[in-house]
């Protein structure tokens, strides 16, 4: 059943703005960046969530691959990428952070390339310490941020990560920990994707805070008020609508593959309605290959990598970026060979930025939902959350048969206002509403740009059959 709003959610829809403004996207940090004011160019010529546009999309997509690695920004992952338009250190030139916030004359450290396999520290990508990364303090007012008053200027990842691991850490060792990114050689297998398919230049997660609220958002619109990996993502107690109770609402086939090792709930095992209906939906990963060769794919797989620690393949901090691209190579080599590849659209991103840096802060938003969530930060402050701002800015590409070849997609359009819109997490839920004519779940939903316009009408036949294989990092840490 989807879940109607309420009259606040209507209220909220009413008065949505563009989740770009009052936000000046650079504070008062000298960069060499601009962001675009204009949507991107249609590749096609299709204009996105137009009668066109969908109904191209519907006749080209019949199956959807959507996987959500692990806790990455884009900076982190993509700095080094050398490609015309990308907003980065290696376009722009290297930005620093101040080791100490409170006094921003003082030592600075700056974006470099780093060789972590495994970061050691991982980063605090707490709701409070995304407030410290962002804004320099714990608990910065919410209405000075709305009002403008207050701008995000994230220059807070180097003292943040001090802070989090002690005096035993140094500023310069922080500062590779969590402003390093990584070369063009050290990520073949992601550089494949860049070179041939869509990259967005601004996509952010739907909340700046952890993992499974995260997910949750991006699956239902909203994490149901959750702020923290609590116990209740564990035991199926999330009782809001997400894309599988949807999915069999429509009679659109899905299966959720789990990577998980039992090591925490799947993702769709966060719902109560998935424990209770649908739990035969969730299988080993293993089915994934299996299926993809085979051709008996459904119409959505949802793939849930392994986390966190070494020896998985999320690209989680404390896992392995190498592990993590063997992982999008065995994804990507068993789509584009099998038979699902002519009508598949696969939506490769992360869940959020995970404490790492990234020098565009993150825009305002339409709030998910009437709820909030309250948290005590580590100096004691307490702090609480409208979900009314997106989180860090993340790496994400769209891989399909029909995707323009290296494309850069920058703005969006939101659909509600026609305001020029940054991507997040739920453009996912956007687009497929469209695909598979369902309603919008949130506000936030309603107000997300949707990305159909990037599937053209004619099939490529230049795709790579196969993805460059990662090397071993000579000294993974």
């Amino acid at each position: 059943m989807i879940i109607k709003a309420n009259s606040t959610l209507l209220g909220l829809l009413a008065t949505a703005t563009s989740i770009l403004d009052n936000v000046n996207l650079f504070g008062s940090r000298a960069t060499t960046s601009t962001i675009p004011t204009t949507v991107s160019a249609a590749p096609f010529g299709y204009k996105a969530g137009s009668a066109e546009s969908i109904a191209n999309l519907k006749d080209k997509i019949k199956h959807v691959v959507w996987v959500l690695l692990e806790n990455r920004s884009f900076d982190n992952i993509l700095g080094d990428v050398k490609r015309p338009g990308f907003d980065n250190p290696a376009n722009n030139g290297d930005v620093c952070n101040p080791v100490n916030v409170s006094d921003p004359s003082g030592p600075s450290l700056c974006t470099r390339v780093k060789d972590f396999d495994s970061v050691a520290n991982d980063p605090d990508h707490s709701v409070t310490g995304n407030n410290f990364e962002f804004y320099g303090q714990f608990a910065p007012n919410n209405a000075d941020i709305q009002s403008g008053k207050i701008t995000a200027t994230n220059q807070g990842f180097i003292e943040k990560q001090v802070i989090s691991y002690g005096p035993a850490l140094t500023a310069d060792v922080a500062a590779a920990q969590v402003m390093g990114y990584y070369s063009t050689s050290e990520i073949p297998t992601i550089m494949d994707i860049v070179d041939g398919f869509v990259t967005f230049n601004y996509w952010f997660s739907c909340i700046p805070g952890p993992t499974n609220p995260n997910r949750a958002c991006a699956l239902s619109g909203t994490s149901d008020g959750h702020g923290s990996n609590d116990n209740d993502f564990e035991i199926s107690a999330i009782g809001v609508n997400s894309i599988f109770e949807t999915a069999s609402s429509k009679g659109i086939t899905w299966l959720n593959y789990d990577g998980t090792n039992g090591a925490f709930a799947p993702d769709a095992l966060f719902y109560n309605w998935t424990a209770a209906n649908a739990r035969g939906n969730v299988v080993p990963i293993e089915n994934f290959f299996q299926d993809a060769y085979l051709g008996t794919l459904p119409q959505l797989s949802y793939l849930n990598p392994s986390c966190c620690d070494t020896n998985t393949n999320s690209m989680h901090p404390t896992g392995n970026v190498s592990f993590g691209q063997v992982f999008v190579k065995q994804i990507y080599d068993a789509v584009r060979q099998g038979p699902h590849w002519s009508d598949t659209l696969f939506l490769l991103t992360y869940d959020e930025s995970g404490g790492f840096h990234d020098h565009v802060p993150s825009p305002l938003a339409v709030q998910t939902d009437n709820k909030t969530y309250t948290e005590t930060a580590e100096d004691g402050e307490v702090y609480t959350f409208h979900f009314d701002r997106l989180g860090g800015r993340m790496p994400t590409w769209l891989i399909s048969a029909y995707t323009p070849e290296g494309f850069l997609e920058n703005m969006g359009t939101n659909p509600l206002t026609g305001a020029v819109e940054a991507y997040s997490a739920t453009s996912m839920l956007k687009t497929l509403g469209l695909l598979w004519d369902f309603e919008d779940f949130t506000p936030r939903v309603s107000n997300s740009p949707s990305f159909d316009h990037l599937i053209g009408p004619t099939m490529r036949q230049d795709a790579p059959l196969i993805l460059t294989p990662p090397l071993p990092f000579p000294d993974a840490t």
